[in-house]
């Protein structure tokens, strides 16, 4: 298969003609065909540090669960706490197989007494509807919106003020994983304080025709388009886990670090007591915030060294990259719980050397104030 015809075989989100019109760097994303640039992931990555920009979201998937009693169904699906949600009100959580591990991270924003929307990974859209399905009763209806809404993500310090220029509601009362309807132009939408850089902003939801509409509205007021390159470098500056590398379905929340999303007192969820098992046994490794200490940077899939057995692997950087906010290469990888700690020096085997690093502590970056 040609180059040409695999494109052609790809997915493509309903603003795809709108960012070919803007000279769009194109790349394989999954099974889509994906902006990874405009500008250029740099000044992609500082305009959303330091002002705003926004990004093509709507290949992720999207599910409408209604039904009696769908919150607490939902609920005993997740190792979260979804009792104490209210319409309005959003959390971040996992699903779980059997062993602990995970199966994809999502956020559950509640809409009503009877409506639950799931935000899940492009990726596993197809094996989440599915699992949502065999795990769910038939009294709860699953409605897919993922080819039929489009997603944009409004993101940085000024994406406040910008949004609030074409909304009458008052954003300020949006806190973070807060979400609400309102109109742009005449257009229903549903906007989410919500994100993946690490930075304030929203995500907002319309069907396809008026998601081209806002994202021209969006171009019309100077705000920039922004690329998968400079998302994956701002998410990874925040610490923030991407599916199928920092985790997936052979981590646990506990060795991701993501232990907090886990509420003990729950009687059941799916994984409990494979997570209980390895909570008493002790973890074999940990996810890590790793700093280069040189120019050198650790990419995806590099072995981790203990530097005073450079022979031996002990881990594996899960992400890696140049951090344009800092200046220096960070990475994500998994270490024993012993090589674990900040300051702990660590090798990264580049080809046939190693290169000094060495643990930090996680976030890498972390913005001044929170909304």
């Amino acid at each position: 298969m040609t180059d040409s015809t695999a494109n052609e075989t790809l997915q493509k989100t309903p603003l795809f003609h709108l960012h070919q019109q803007q000279q769009a760097r194109f790349t394989p994303f999954g099974s889509w065909q994906m902006p990874v640039q405009f500008a250029g992931i740099v000044e992609e990555h500082q305009r959303v540090r330091q002002s705003v920009g926004m990004f093509d979201i709507s290949h992720m998937g999207k599910f409408l669960l209604e039904g009696d009693r769908v919150l607490e169904e939902i609920g005993a699906l997740v190792p979260s706490d979804l009792s104490r949600l209210r319409p309005g009100q959003a959390k971040y959580t996992v699903f779980l197989n059997p062993e602990g591990g995970i199966l994809d991270d999502l956020i559950v924003y509640v809409q009503g007494d009877r409506q639950v929307f799931l935000i899940v990974n492009a990726a596993t859209t197809e094996q989440d509807g599915a699992w949502l399905d065999g795990h769910l009763p038939q009294s709860i209806r699953r409605t897919d919106q993922s080819r039929s809404h489009a997603l944009i993500a409004l993101q940085g310090p000024e994406a406040v003020a910008q949004l609030q220029s074409l909304v009458s509601i008052d954003l300020n009362q949006v806190k973070l994983y807060r979400h609400t309807t309102t109109t742009i132009d005449t257009l229903p939408v549903w906007i989410a304080r919500t994100g993946y850089t690490g930075e304030d902003g929203f995500e907002l939801l319309l069907k396809n025709r008026d998601g081209q509409a806002l994202w021209e509205r969006f171009l019309s007021l100077g705000i920039t388009p922004c690329g998968l390159g400079a998302r994956d470098t701002l998410r990874l500056e925040a610490a923030m886990a991407l599916y199928g590398q920092d985790i997936d379905a052979t981590t646990s929340p506990l060795e991701a670090g993501l232990d907090w999303l886990i509420h003990w007192p729950k009687p059941d969820f799916i994984g409990r007591s494979a997570l209980l098992a390895q909570k008493d046994a002790g973890l074999e490794r940990q996810l890590v915030g790793l700093e280069m200490e040189g120019k050198a940077i650790a990419r995806h899939g590099y072995e981790i060294v203990d530097p005073q057995q450079p022979e031996q692997q002990i881990g594996q950087i899960t992400s890696g990259s140049f951090a344009p906010t800092l200046g220096r290469a960070i990475a994500l990888g998994y270490v024993p719980p012993t090589l674990s700690q900040p300051g702990q020096p660590l090798g990264i085997k580049i080809r046939s050397r190693i290169y000094p690093a060495h643990v930090v502590a996680r976030p890498f970056y972390r913005r001044s104030s929170r909304p």
